[in-house]
């Protein structure tokens, strides 16, 4: 009897243990949904409708691009915070990490995070997200992404 419950409490804390930070659109459906995916990237919608809020999850290294304005909380594992402040068609490259995130708007967000898999995405550099916009890049980036909501 002893041995069955330790078995079976060996495999509440590994499903626990596993269910901490995964891949967001198994985790988080309602904020993430997956558009495509290969051996080299994933591509996913996110959505967060105002001050909605995430479970802990992560995502490979990679780029989001917003498609609405927002003001975002991200928390990562270790309970550090960053407030974040996004323009349409901005583009930021973020370094793989677990963390949680809050719509801290009255709007809704909208965004495409593009995840690359592999050894690139394990290239961090710094743990700061990396802004990349130029008035040219965001303007080809907002028609585009406007193109694909009609």
């Amino acid at each position: 009897m002893m041995s069955k419950l330790f078995w079976a409490g060996v495999l509440v804390c590994l499903a626990a243990g596993c269910a901490l930070a995964q891949d967001p659109t198994k985790v988080e459906p309602k904020h993430y949904k997956l558009d495509f995916e290969n051996e080299r990237v994933q591509v996913v919608s996110v959505h967060y409708g105002p001050h909605e809020k995430s479970a802990l999850h992560d995502h490979p290294g990679g780029v989001v691009v917003s498609i609405t304005e927002a003001h975002l909380r991200f928390t990562d594992e270790n309970g550090k915070t960053r407030e974040v402040y996004a323009k349409p068609g901005e583009v930021r490259w973020y370094p793989p990490f677990k963390h949680r995130v809050e719509n801290l708007g009255e709007t809704a967000y909208d965004a495409v995070y593009i995840g690359v898999k592999g050894r690139l995405a394990a290239s961090t550099g710094s743990q700061e997200p990396n802004t990349a916009t130029d008035e040219e890049t965001s303007k080809i980036l907002a028609d585009y992404l406007a193109g694909l909501s009609r």
